[in-house]
């Protein structure tokens, strides 16, 4: 099956992956985004359209109330005419012509005044009546009119639009002033002609307040508010006193919510200017829109907090799959097997390596409980006893050590380790078993054993070789000893020159010497044995002069030389005196055979002994380090280089009938009595040139300080003489 050719799509994929998990991600708040714009387009459209049908309907309603005003006006002034119209006529009646005008201004009550003005500007008859003297009253108004009246607000006063309405022939409008205090209003002025001629006018006063109180329906006042306003901006008068925002009197005007319409007549540049209210709808609408944004906000948070979780829980299960195959891989490579068990004993989990180990499945073993498949038929009772301690608490720490058994018959030890498994709330829901497979352990621990035993049963061999050849190696002086001096007895015995004395000499020298060798049979199996050694205060001195004396036959026969330097007044030293003696014989007698190539005349053996600080021979005594140390030193031939390595080693030698233990049994004695043995290259001449001379064995022992000062004198009795005949006795 062929793939398909992934050269150069491949780096692209991971990021069309990121983006489109990118884009997945930000639809939703892209979606959120699209709809609270929507929404906002939707609702200032609404209030847009809302807005111009208001606008439109403030229009018209403000043109409907303007053109109600203007045929009121008009219908008030036509009323004034006509009365005008009755004072032109020649004949007036004056009672009746103020009812008249008592009744126009009683039903028309925009009309706030009628006066009656002569030709000179008089005022004739003001209906009502003006405060004070009515003459005086129409006296000032006259003048006011004419220099012009300071509550005025600018424009054509009075007596300029009763001229106006003289020349014209026409009805005529003052410009507003202060009628009183807090109300304004204008003249209307009608010419009275008669018979051809101006006979003075008749003047209606009208009140902004009251024309817009009583000519503006309710409904109008319910949603607007009306007023009149001069060229200057300054209300004249109005429906309602309530600061409305976009109105004349408010902070600020708002075009969209108010219309201006020039209110003429009476002009002068009056103007009325409708605003509406601000509608609850408005309010409500406002409420809505924030109810929305704050919606769609929680909305967004919402889902913010939402993508969050999941992006926390992506990366929880993330880390948690992580962690479950580190743990899965872990559990794979552990060669330890895992078992699970509930609090009734049944098998709730097992790892790979339990498996492996009782060569069952997990399928077969969970659910499981006692017997298990895997416990010895012989051995149930065991096997229920362990598992009855460890439900109840009672596993041992060191493990339990228990047979299995696999499948096809194959058996294993394991040893297992018991634990209480707690659960998330500290609980205990059961027991976790680490179970290990010791069946090569025990068997090496089998093997190891055989081999110990095997390695005991070599050891004691060994010994015995030792012990042989150790005796074989000592007992040749003693016994060649004894041997010669039976010969030397019967040699004597059977001449006819026998001399008892002599005979008798020669006995107890045999004596000795088959009481030595049994001595040193004695000493050299306890030695072999590895016993302690009899050790006891002896004198080294007497030692060296008694191996003098036993070596001097085989000096004698190689004309050897022994010198013998050992002061009297050294210390003792702690040690077996036979065992001492085996070792200084050895030396001497290696020393003496060395030297069977020297000239005749250079064969010397020196024997000292000399006390030393123990810095020499680097082994500390029990006198304080003090220690003797034993110099044998021979003029032969030396050792070779490539002897000196082995010299000490056992059943190494350069004899021809030599056994290779005598070195190595005289270190030992050595060391253990805690002494040290060794031995130096001595030379002529120095450097290159140096000629061998022979070499020189040392040895150190400890002085047994205690017992110096008891040292025993050489004319003294030897204890050591009678030890040695109490051993030899036995």
């Amino acid at each position: 099956m062929s793939h398909p050719l992934r050269t150069g799509a491949s780096p692209a994929r991971p990021s069309l992956s990121n983006f489109g998990r990118a884009v997945r991600h930000a639809m939703p708040v892209v979606a959120m985004a699209l709809v609270v714009v929507l929404l906002g387009a939707f609702l200032w459209l609404l209030q847009r359209n809302e807005r111009d049908e208001e606008a439109l309907a403030l229009i018209k309603d403000a043109l409907w109330v303007e053109q109600n005003l203007h045929f009121q006006l008009a219908s008030d002034e036509d009323k004034l005419e006509r009365l005008a119209e009755t004072l032109g006529r020649t004949e007036v009646d004056m009672r009746q012509f103020a009812a008249m005008a008592r009744l126009v201004v009683n039903t028309n009550p925009a009309i706030e005044r009628v006066l009656w003005l002569d030709a000179q500007g008089r005022t004739q008859l003001a209906e009502p009546p003006l405060p004070g003297n009515g003459a005086a009253a129409g006296e000032n108004a006259a003048k006011e009119n004419a220099d012009g009246d300071d509550s005025r607000l600018g424009g054509l006063s009075r007596t300029d639009a009763v001229r106006i309405a003289r020349s014209s022939g026409l009805r005529a409008h003052s410009a507003p002033y202060r009628v009183d205090a807090g109300n304004h209003g204008f003249d209307a002025a009608f010419p009275l002609f008669r018979d051809g001629k101006f006979a003075g006018a008749l003047v209606g006063v009208f009140s902004f307040e009251a024309m817009l109180t009583h000519h503006v329906p309710w409904w109008f006042a319910q949603r607007y508010q009306l007023e009149v306003i001069d060229a200057r901006g300054a209300v004249l008068g109005s429906k309602s006193r309530m600061s409305v925002p976009g109105s004349m009197a408010g902070p600020a005007p708002d075009p969209a919510r108010s219309h201006v319409i020039p209110f003429d007549p009476p002009g002068h540049g009056l103007a009325l200017v409708a605003t509406a209210y601000p509608s609850d709808s408005n309010v409500m609408r406002t409420v809505l829109v924030a109810a929305i944004f704050a919606l769609t906000g929680s909305a967004l948070w919402s889902l913010w907090s939402l993508r969050r979780h999941i992006a926390g829980r992506l990366r929880a299960e993330e880390a948690l799959r992580e962690e479950h195959a580190f743990r899965k891989a872990m559990e794979d490579s552990l060669t330890v097997g895992m078992r699970a068990r509930d609090l009734e004993g049944r098998i709730t989990y097992v790892n790979p390596a339990f498996c492996k180990m009782v060569g069952l499945e997990a399928e077969d073993l969970i659910g499981r409980g006692p017997p298990a498949p895997y416990w010895l038929p012989e051995e149930i009772d065991q096997a229920e006893a362990a598992f009855q301690d460890v439900l109840a608490g009672r596993a041992p720490e060191s493990g339990l050590e228990m047979r299995f058994q696999r499948p096809n018959g194959e058996r294993f030890d394991a040893l297992i380790y018991e634990a209480p498994l707690i659960d998330a709330n500290g609980r205990q829901t059961g027991w976790m078993g680490s179970v290990l497979d010791i069946t090569e352990r025990k068997r090496a621990e089998e093997l190891a054993r055989q081999q110990q035993e095997r390695l005991q049963q070599t050891s004691r061999l060994i010994t015995m070789g030792e012990m042989a050849s150790t005796l074989a190696h000592e007992l040749n002086q003693p016994l060649s000893a004894i041997a010669s001096y039976c010969t030397g007895c019967l040699n004597r015995l059977r001449s006819d020159r026998c001399d008892n004395q002599e005979v008798a000499a020669a006995l107890e020298k045999l004596a000795a010497q088959a009481k030595r060798a049994g001595l040193v049979v004695r000493r050299i199996h306890d030695f072999v044995r590895k016993r302690d050694p009899k050790v006891a205060p002896c004198s080294l001195s007497r030692v060296l002069e008694d191996c003098v004396g036993l070596a001097g036959s085989d000096a004698a026969r190689l004309g050897v030389r022994v010198e013998l330097d050992a002061p009297v007044d050294l210390p003792p030293v702690t040690g077996d005196r036979i065992l001492l003696q085996q070792v200084v014989l050895n030396l001497m007698r290696n020393g003496i055979e060395a030297m069977a190539r020297t000239p005749r005349a250079d064969r010397r053996l020196t024997v000292t002994v000399r006390l030393a600080g123990g810095d020499d021979g680097g082994q500390a005594g029990d006198g304080e380090g003090r220690v003797l140390l034993t110099e044998i030193r021979d003029h032969g031939c030396g050792i070779a280089p490539d002897v000196a390595d082995r010299l000490f080693s056992p059943f190494f030698t350069t004899k021809r009938e030599g056994m290779g233990m005598g070195l190595n049994i005289c270190r030992s004695i050595v060391e253990h009595h805690r002494g040290r043995l060794w031995f130096e290259a001595v030379a002529d001449g120095d450097g290159p040139e140096a000629v061998p001379a022979g070499t020189r064995f040392l040895f150190t022992l400890p002085v047994h300080a205690q017992a110096a000062d008891r040292l025993p004198d050489r004319t003294a009795p030897d204890n050591t003489s009678q030890d040695n005949t109490t051993e030899a006795a036995e």
